[in-house]
């Protein structure tokens, strides 16, 4: 367990015994990339998103068993409420986050979309793909979670993630090439959907 790992287990443990300031302070910790969660995605909610991810956090704080990091548990809160929120837009209660993208469901995402022009056009291509996918690629490269955490989110197993993983970066690219132009180059995203390496999965 890293410190930074230790630190949270403390503040989670100060917490449930009633330091009010040991929740705020744990939560302060993680909130920018919450909030870089949501902001990718709907950029017009992401306040009231990550707003809700951490009254949940507040409300289930003793369901935590520790089985993965703090973090992941928040990753975990914070797709949740993503999945009910679209789950919220007008005709698509019953909406399968395994088949519609973001811009099935959400009206022009693009326009919020990033400054940078290549990473906009990653992230537009990202909200082409279906939801499960989309969240998966971006919490692996964006948030740094390794197959382990990503098992506990999506409740499989390791082997599992690496064939999802391996299938969302091949979708990420069609859509790419699709949309003309080149592949994006700059972020450990972009830089994964021209690594030879990332392809040799058999079981894919």
């Amino acid at each position: 367990m890293g410190a930074d790992e230790r630190d949270d287990f403390e503040l989670l443990t100060q917490w449930r015994a009633g330091d009010r300031a040991a929740g705020e302070q744990l939560c302060t910790r993680h909130f920018a990339e919450i909030y870089r969660f949501f902001v990718h995605k709907i950029p017009s909610e992401a306040d009231d998103l990550t707003q809700q991810t951490f009254l949940s956090c507040v409300k289930a704080v003793d369901q935590f068993r520790g089985i993965s990091s703090f973090r992941t548990y928040l990753f975990a809160i914070a797709r949740n409420v993503l999945y009910a929120y679209l789950r919220r837009v007008p005709k698509h209660e019953h909406v399968d986050l395994d088949v519609s993208s973001l811009a099935d469901i959400v009206s022009s995402p693009s326009q919020q979309l990033g400054r940078q022009q290549e990473l906009a056009r990653l992230r537009a291509a990202l909200h082409q793909l279906p939801v499960s996918q989309h969240v998966l690629l971006e919490f692996h490269f964006w948030h740094d979670l390794d197959m382990a955490a990503l098992a506990v989110l999506f409740e499989t197993t390791p082997g599992a993630i690496r064939v999802r993983l391996l299938r969302a970066r091949r979708a990420l690219r069609r859509q790419l090439e699709a949309s003309g132009g080149g592949l994006p180059v700059g972020d450990r995203l972009s830089t994964s959907l021209v690594d030879p390496e990332l392809d040799s999965d058999s079981d894919a």
